[in-house]
């Protein structure tokens, strides 16, 4: 794809329905502003109508009879073209996503990689779209179970991993054999209109993947209610995602959510203090903390409290912070002044509750600094489990530190949240180490490494309050893409006597 044509796609972004591309006839617009330089307006998107909304699901409609007939291996090398063209253009990518999210470049490209390998491991799962043979009680009859596609799907995705997380739900959708309305968050239409771009290069059929740029609660409204949306995989905040939830399987549709994070570190006083503050620091401030998966909560054992805190303080005030484009920069910009101001109003409300600040704690200024939506790392100390910074996802820079006496205070601090995405220790006793893996709620754990990243082939997702329905990706991808059928085979040529149920 030539760089005229996709400049011209940032500069006036366009819904994709049916094929098209089709600018809205709503008069509402939203600026695409960079946030770590707010005068670098990128582009403008119309938000989308309730109609045009409609008509992607439709188009959608019209073309999942089609798509569900193609074999399935045929639809995975369509996905493994979009893989490989993902590649080509990974670096495009890359900067066109630090530019409209704020991330670093290098955080930038190791999403991008993410987004390759989920869509190449997708595309291999064409291939392995098997059911099973099961022996029936009943002589010369069998029974086997196939997976079908469910129609078709809504993809409603978050700002924070706009090419990672789109691409692992659409990439699955498809290979399943669905037809997919993609309604990207507002923030970040550029890299939603360059993944469509993709797909659509790489020979998704007209109408099987739809783009719709529109706000949650018109567009993104009128889709999840459409009687043809089968399902919808939500990745957001608890309070969408619990009333979408409500709204969708009123009407019996299926529903994936992947929402907040509260992620508890355990350091214990045998850890390796250099590995457990390095990791920590990635945790909490990579990618300025708005990961579901973040670092937030670090749960230290009285003995080495101190020192982890001395040490993690200066750790992160060394960060350099800046605009993400910098190959020296560790920690961009939140990703909008909405953002920006939550952050700082949740550091207030630290100092309010009596945490203790041991740094950071306001907005970052100086060398161009002024121009973005900086905060500097921040990290309260004697946090108790009943503050507000302790109980509420931030989604921002901020580490809270939660003094415990042994492993069986920190074990209780830790699963003392609504949240169970994921989770880490530090340790080197194998016991205990075994312990907390066994005791932990959290859906992923971590053992002396970060509470951040995974595995395109290793299934993703949380519990507790932080998911609902099947997981995400690896051998978990098409689960919630696909029903499963049951086939009863009788070969005996003659009437059955009674009736097993």
């Amino acid at each position: 794809m030539s760089t005229n044509r996709t400049q011209k796609a940032m500069d006036n972004y366009r819904n994709f329905i049916d094929g098209k591309w089709i600018e809205s006839t709503s008069s509402r617009a939203v600026s695409n502003i960079n946030p770590a330089n707010t005068e670098d307006v990128i582009g403008t998107v119309k938000q989308a109508s309730r109609e045009e909304a409609r008509a992607a699901v439709e188009a959608a409609a019209a073309a999942f009879h089609g798509w569900r007939a193609t074999p399935a291996p045929s639809r995975g090398r369509i996905v493994g073209r979009a893989a490989r063209l993902l590649e080509e253009n990974k670096e495009e990518l890359a900067q066109i996503l630090t530019r409209e999210e704020g991330k670093t470049i290098a955080e930038s490209r190791g999403e991008l990689q993410r987004s390759i390998n989920v869509a190449e491991f997708c595309a291999g799962e064409s291939r392995r779209m098997n059911g099973e043979t099961i022996q029936s009680e009943l002589p010369a009859n069998f029974a086997y179970t196939i997976k079908q596609p469910l129609g078709v799907v809504a993809c409603v995705t978050p700002w924070n991993f706009p090419v990672a997380i789109p691409v692992w739900k659409i990439a699955p959708a498809l290979v399943a054999g669905n037809a997919v309305v993609f309604k990207p968050a507002t923030l970040t239409p550029a890299t939603a209109v360059r993944i469509v771009e993709i797909f659509a290069e790489a020979g998704i059929p007209p109408g099987v993947l739809n783009l719709v740029l529109g706000s949650g609660s018109e567009a993104g409204d009128e889709i999840i209610n459409h009687p043809a949306v089968k399902a919808v995989s939500f990745t957001g905040s608890n309070q969408v995602g619990i009333r979408l939830y409500e709204e969708v399987s009123r009407r019996g549709a299926k529903v994936q959510c992947e929402m907040g994070g509260k992620n508890p570190v355990v350091i214990l006083e045998d850890a390796d203090l250099d590995l457990a503050v390095e990791s920590t620091a990635q945790g909490a401030f990579g990618s300025s903390g708005q990961r579901c998966t973040a670092t937030s909560r670090a749960v230290v054992v009285n003995d080495v409290a101190d020192e982890f805190v001395d040490r993690i303080s200066r750790r992160a005030q060394s960060m350099r912070i800046g605009d993400g484009m910098d190959p020296q920069t560790e920690m961009g910009p939140t990703v909008d002044e909405s953002q920006f101001n939550t952050v700082l109003q949740y550091i207030d409300i630290g100092r309010e509750d009596g945490a203790t600040l041991v740094c950071g704690g306001s907005r970052a200024t100086g060398d161009g600094l002024d121009k973005g939506f900086f905060v500097n790392p921040t990290i309260f100390d004697h946090v108790t489990p009943d503050m507000r910074v302790a109980r509420e996802e931030i989604f921002g820079p901020v580490l809270s530190v939660l003094r415990v006496k042994n492993f069986e205070e920190a074990m209780q601090v830790a699963n003392d949240t609504e949240y169970g995405l994921s989770s880490s220790i530090f340790s080197n006793d194998a016991a205990r180490i075994f312990r907390f893996v066994d005791e932990i709620e959290t859906g992923m754990t971590h053992i002396n490494s970060p509470t951040t990243g995974g595995e395109a082939h290793i299934p993703f997702g949380g519990i507790k309050g932080t998911g609902i329905g099947d997981r995400e990706q690896g051998s978990t991808a098409l689960d919630f893409y696909t029903e499963l059928k049951v086939v009863y085979v009788d070969y005996t040529g003659r009437k059955r006597e009674g009736n097993l149920y």
